[in-house]
């Protein structure tokens, strides 16, 4: 049996990058947004709140990252059902709404974006085309 297991984690650079190819795809598209990288356990690396942005979008912002790396996953993919009870049962920490992405090198998880002040749709081309910019896997 294993005692340890390989992992590997964006760096603080990465995590810079990140946001600003987000920064740079939200002003392509008009839309001012919040953007948050997390590594693999849920903590912030980066954030940023864009002039104009909806300012309670930052916490939908980290719940949709937070709850890609959680899960792995693409946030808004979710049962209505099953992302409401989430919803409830971690006190608003657990989002379905669509704009997190997982970050992917080959495969491996290596953290998360969540984007949020738009619409489904333009969060998730933001934080597709912030994961784009740095090699990512594509999700």
């Amino acid at each position: 049996m294993s005692k340890f297991r390989n992992t590997i984690a964006i760096t603080a650079e990465a995590a810079l990058e990140i946001l600003a190819a987000g920064v740079a795809r939200a002003k392509i598209i008009g839309v001012p947004q919040c953007i948050f990288v997390v590594d693999c356990s849920g903590e912030t690396l980066a954030s940023v709140r864009m002039d104009g942005a909806k300012y309670l979008s930052m916490h939908t912002a980290r719940s949709k990252a937070r709850t890609a790396v959680s899960v792995n996953n693409a946030t808004g993919e979710m049962s209505a059902e099953f992302g409401l009870a989430a919803g409830i049962a971690s006190n608003g920490g657990v989002t379905n709404l669509p704009g997190g992405l997982p970050i992917r090198f080959e495969g491996a998880l290596a953290g998360a974006i969540g984007v949020g002040s738009g619409t489904g749709n333009q969060d998730l081309d933001v934080a597709r085309a912030a994961i784009d910019a740095v090699g990512a896997d594509p999700v």
